[in-house]
């Protein structure tokens, strides 16, 4: 199994670097160079091909083997990063990003998010029933340290890091990645694709995805089961901002303690899969565990909101306050993992042909599902005042647990 997951783990960490420098690093590279705030903000349009990896999931699946399209799409994303090395962000007075850069970390952006299709399709068709758990466990883990590293590591080193190093960096990690993805012996022993599948028609593809057993109810749950965390994951450090807790202080609990205790979370969950190889059990004790956690915040939260309370400094309920922020994201890692082993589990049911669709169907509704309450959830706040919001976000947080009572026998 080791000598799967050590290969899989490097890919995965390569994986998380376009999503900690577009999200982490860029900005401030673009800001340095003199863009405005508002395209700054509107370069995240660049993030697009992520939404229609749909698209291409078939092609995946029906062309070629997923290896192949990992190499090549890990060779491009080195060939385009090349490209980047050679041209500047932004010329002296210029309002926004030049043409060319744009189209090249659009295409950037491409061939990460055909890159993602192609590994989780390698560690769909990899990775026995036993070793899911773990197998997740270095997915979740090793892209967090690679959105880490580009994101926040490489940050330390500008203004002093030129935007052609890094992109020149940047080209020789893709490449070398790209030879481990075809060199690997643990990843060549895939599965053939057997001649009596046929590849699917486009009329009937979303008729064959939901066909698959267990598939309706996998994709209800990943859309809802991160609904109460991600809105108040969202909003509670910006009220324990107001409340007095420094800019400092609440980056670092925020930012490195929130992925140090999310990386925890998942290698807990990885270990505990392994041994016990069931996620649905777990998920039950571990999501009621999380509304828990959710529930004391909320009543801290509430204090919180009286008039004249405030996180004064070396206080228990500044400690509180900090532990429960550090709590959620634990859980939340923990979470993730059983989640995501349970994805893989659904989409092992499916046909080879529709493997690499189907799981990607599901890693989209799971992402739209943490993307909704993150964006509206301080509209929510603003709409509905924090106590009607906080307590609807606790109800949000409730569902999953009843919805696991309703799993099928194809996933339970």
């Amino acid at each position: 199994m080791r000598g799967k997951l050590l290969p899989l783990a490097g890919l995965y960490l390569v994986q998380g670097l376009p999503y900690g420098l577009q999200s982490g690093l860029l900005p401030v590279l673009l800001r340095a160079r003199g863009l405005s705030l508002t395209h700054v903000g509107l370069a995240k349009v660049l993030y697009a091909p992520w939404l229609f990896k749909l698209v291409w999931a078939p092609l995946v699946d029906t062309r070629g083997s997923p290896r192949a399209w990992l190499t090549l799409s890990t060779a491009a994303l080195g060939l385009v990063c090349g490209l980047l090395a050679a041209l500047p962000p932004a010329e002296a007075g210029q309002a926004g990003l030049p043409v060319t850069v744009a189209g090249l970390l659009l295409l950037l952006n491409l061939g990460a998010a055909v890159q993602d299709v192609a590994l989780d399709t390698l560690a769909v068709q990899l990775l026995e029933p036993a070793e899911l758990g773990p197998g997740n466990t270095v997915q979740v883990v090793a892209y967090k340290l690679g959105a880490v590293l580009a994101g926040g590591g490489l940050l330390a080193f500008v203004p002093t890091l030129s935007w052609s190093l890094l992109f020149l960096l940047l080209t020789a990690t893709y490449w070398l990645a790209a030879a481990l993805a075809w060199g690997a012996r643990a990843l060549q022993p895939l599965p053939p694709p057997q001649a009596s599948e046929p590849p699917p028609h486009t009329l009937h593809l979303l008729q064959d995805l939901l066909a698959v057993p267990g598939t309706l109810w996998t994709a209800g749950f990943v859309l809802t089961y991160k609904l109460g965390e991600q809105g108040a994951g969202s909003l509670f450090p910006l009220l324990l901002l107001d409340r007095g807790v420094s800019t400092p202080e609440l980056g670092l609990w925020n930012s490195v303690g929130a992925v140090a205790c999310s990386i925890a979370g998942s290698s807990l969950g990885g270990a505990l899969l392994a041994r016990h190889r069931q996620p649905l059990p777990l998920l039950k004790s571990v999501l009621r565990f999380r509304l828990g956690g959710l529930a004391c915040q909320t009543v801290l939260l509430f204090h919180l909101d009286t008039p004249g309370a405030r996180l004064g400094p070396s206080t228990v309920l500044r400690g509180a306050a900090l532990l429960s922020l550090c709590l959620q994201h634990f859980l939340g890692g923990l979470v993730t993992t059983a989640t995501f082993t349970l994805m893989m589990s659904c989409s092992q049911l499916a046909p080879g042909a529709l493997q690499a669709t189907h799981y990607s169907l599901l890693a989209t509704l799971e992402l739209l599902g943490k993307l909704l309450l993150g964006t509206m959830a301080g509209a929510l706040a603003d709409g509905l005042g924090l106590h009607l919001c906080f307590s609807l976000l606790l109800a949000l947080s409730a569902m999953p647990i009843v919805y696991l009572g309703l799993a099928p026998s194809t996933v339970a």
